[in-house]
């Protein structure tokens, strides 16, 4: 006969008193939003440079989803290297250093307007030596973050005035020509425009690649 009585043992069984004693386990995925908007942004998001910055350009950033609409609740985020291809970050094998221009962070967080479009104030990054011959040619990192989203969509942005090095590029050379092309930003007045397409029925579409981690 079933004790309905009996209460199951608790999945995380803490002491009375003493929180540290809990063994926690790994939580389940959950969709990024669309609570992103309570607490990731924040005023100077955007300004991966300050405006004085010398060289400054804005990333326009449009994100469009599998029925060609706008994602209106998108957030971007971009990880880069300065002008002279360095990080001032301890995994650089190079070493950390203080980044160029002044003032420039690398990091920038970005919510999407109602056209999908996010905004980026940064700096050119310059090639990064990888531990071959082939440099990577001047990217910027990209994470793409929305309601309905398990887990967040990486990429990279790549800029049009550098086929030469497009052509030795170990990630684009990885990739076949339409894929590739895919990557590379448009370049408008005051910096550059590009369009991240995050499902395509059709296998030879337009998604854009993205990239485990």
């Amino acid at each position: 006969m079933t004790d309905h009585t009996a209460k199951p043992a608790p999945t995380y069984p803490v002491v009375p008193g003493d929180f540290t004693t809990a063994p926690f386990g790994v939580t389940p995925s959950q969709t990024v939003g669309p609570y992103w908007h309570i607490g990731l942004p924040w005023t100077d998001g955007p300004d991966a440079a300050p405006a004085d910055a010398p060289g400054r350009i804005t990333l326009a950033i449009t994100v469009i989803d599998g029925a060609r609409t706008p994602v209106a609740d998108a957030m971007i985020e971009t990880w880069q290297a300065d002008t002279l291809g360095r990080f001032n970050h301890p995994d650089d094998p190079r070493g950390a250093v203080d980044l160029t221009p002044a003032g420039f962070r690398g990091f920038a967080r970005s919510a999407a307007d109602s056209t999908g479009t996010a905004l980026v104030h940064t700096v050119k990054p310059g090639a990064q030596p990888t531990e071959t011959d082939a440099d990577e040619a001047p990217h910027v990192n990209v994470s793409v973050f929305a309601r309905g989203m398990l887990d967040r969509l990486v990429t990279r942005l790549y800029f049009p005035e550098d086929t030469d090095a497009h052509a030795t590029d170990p990630v684009l050379s990885s990739l076949s020509e339409t894929e590739r092309a895919k990557l590379v930003a448009t370049k408008v007045d005051g910096g550059y425009s590009w369009t991240v397409y995050v499902q395509d029925e059709d296998a030879n579409g337009v998604e854009t690649p993205f990239f485990e981690l």
